[in-house]
C-alpha cells in the first residue's frame, strides 16, 4: 500500500469517526464565513471556492454516501 493509499484510508477512517461529510461541510461552512469575516469581504468569491472545493473532496472521502450541500 502506498503513502497516499494509507493517507486516504485514514482520511476515510476519521471521516467516519466524526459523522460523514456532513459535520466536515458545518465546520468548512464555519471556517468560510469566518475567513470571509476576518478579510473584510475582500475575498469572497475565492473562499467561496475553497469551500466548495473542499466539500466535494469530503464527500469523495465519504463515499458518496451524504449531501456536499
Amino acid at each position: 500500500m502506498s503513502f497516499l493509499d494509507k493517507a486516504k484510508d485514514l482520511a476515510q477512517q476519521g471521516m467516519d469517526k466524526i459523522g460523514g461529510a456532513d459535520k466536515v461541510n458545518e465546520g468548512l461552512d464555519k471556517a468560510g464565513e469566518l475567513a470571509d469575516e476576518k478579510t473584510g469581504g475582500k475575498f469572497t468569491d475565492h473562499i467561496d471556492q475553497g469551500v466548495e472545493t473542499a466539500k466535494n473532496e469530503a464527500e469523495k472521502l465519504d463515499g458518496g454516501n451524504n449531501s456536499a450541500n
